[in-house]
């Protein structure tokens, strides 16, 4: 029986690496369990896909379907096309998605269309704007998604307003974090930059089309953080899509602008930041677990929890509202955070668990079938004894 592990763009990798060491360690009780990493190729230069699968210690891919960017219509076609054909040869008996990229709703489509068995990983989040890629593709993976696997007990309850089965959902924590625990060690033994003291720096990542496709949002974003830079120095991995769009644009001196950085460096350059400023997700999840100070530069989040419990802090795309949450992070203590429940590194222990309860059911009903149709027409079926 096999289960395809699907993996498109870098926030993924650290979501799926723990759910394939799961999997591959309960194939010694289960040997018809086949686990096949597949790589859809959404991120495609080796700094934002190879570098992540060594850190991460995760096993080449078994698949690649190499989709490549283009428009987020070309991008989904791609990799369904490229992963029907993966499913019609391959015939999986699930397949599990993480997230909410592109290659999410493209590979939960095309496997359901062939009456496969699709599980979502991160199920149930809700930013509840609709002009996110983000928001339209993990709200349409649910719907058709037969197994729905949550990180909080808000994305349960989202869910079943939405009219989910209560008995597809499963509350099992966070698979991102799983990832944290694991590697936090050898992310802080990265060496810094040399410039650089620990808590003495704050940590930059923009990459949302809303924020860095229009010239005056990415503007007025970095004035804000240029004076943010005259107090405290900004480490800024920039993602290719943003690094092409700074062009023209001033930088203060203390905006140290870089590549982007592998798995380790960066969770080793968070954790030992004096505050965080991001429209990222996941990171608003790894801050709050790390205690570190996060700025969300949006106006919304899917990840409420890190407000009401962790460090983060909605501070929009106007300047001066960003200008002013960072200077009170600067001239504040250190806030004090909770863990989320289940936050606590078997997220994906817990998914292989149902993940394995799931298929040995599956697989049962599968040699029952199969005893009937070898049955000779008219032959009765034999009764247990009572």
């Amino acid at each position: 029986m096999k289960v395809f592990l699907v993996a498109g763009a870098r926030p993924n990798f650290m979501k799926i690496a723990p759910l394939v060491e799961a999997l591959r360690a309960r194939a010694q009780a289960f040997p018809e369990l086949e686990t096949m990493l597949v790589h859809t190729g959404q991120h495609y230069d080796s700094r934002m896909s190879d570098e992540f699968f060594r850190d991460l210690d995760m096993p080449e891919p078994d698949i690649h379907l190499g989709a490549g960017s283009g428009t987020h219509a070309e991008q989904t076609a791609r990799v369904m096309v490229a992963f029907e054909k993966i499913c019609l040869e391959q015939k999986p008996a699930m397949v599990v998605v993480v997230g909410d990229v592109n290659s999410t709703l493209a590979c939960a489509l095309a496997a359901k269309k062939l009456e496969i068995p699709v599980a979502h990983v991160e199920a149930g989040l809700r930013s509840h704007d609709m002009r996110m890629p983000e928001e339209i593709n993990r709200r349409c993976t649910d719907i058709i998604s037969d197994l729905l696997f949550t990180t909080e007990r808000l994305a349960d309850r989202n869910l079943l307003r939405e009219g989910c089965s209560r008995r597809r959902i499963h509350f099992v924590g966070n698979t991102m974090i799983d990832s944290l625990h694991r590697h936090l060690e050898r992310a802080l033994a990265q060496p810094l930059p040399a410039s650089l003291d620990a808590g003495a720096y704050g940590l930059l990542t923009l990459h949302r089309p809303s924020n860095v496709d229009d010239p005056a949002t990415l503007r007025g974003l970095l004035q804000a953080i240029n004076q943010v830079a005259e107090r405290i120095p900004i480490v800024f991995p920039a993602h290719p899509r943003t690094a092409q769009r700074l062009a023209g644009i001033p930088l203060q001196d203390g905006l140290l602008v870089s590549e982007p950085l592998g798995y380790l460096a960066f969770l080793g350059l968070m954790a030992r930041a004096r505050m965080v400023l991001t429209d990222s997700g996941g990171i608003q999840e790894e801050t709050t677990v790390l205690g570190v100070p996060c700025i969300t530069l949006r106006e919304n989040t899917e990840r409420p929890i890190t407000c009401s419990m962790g460090t983060n802090v909605l501070a929009g795309t106007d300047p001066r509202q960003i200008l002013e949450a960072a200077l009170r992070v600067l001239d504040s203590p250190l806030p004090k955070n909770r863990i989320p429940e289940k936050w606590d590194g078997r997220a994906a222990e817990r998914i292989a668990d149902h993940l394995m309860i799931w298929l040995k059911r599956r697989s049962t009903d599968r040699r029952s079938q199969a005893r009937v149709n070898r049955r000779r027409p008219g032959e009765a079926i034999a009764q247990p004894n009572r």
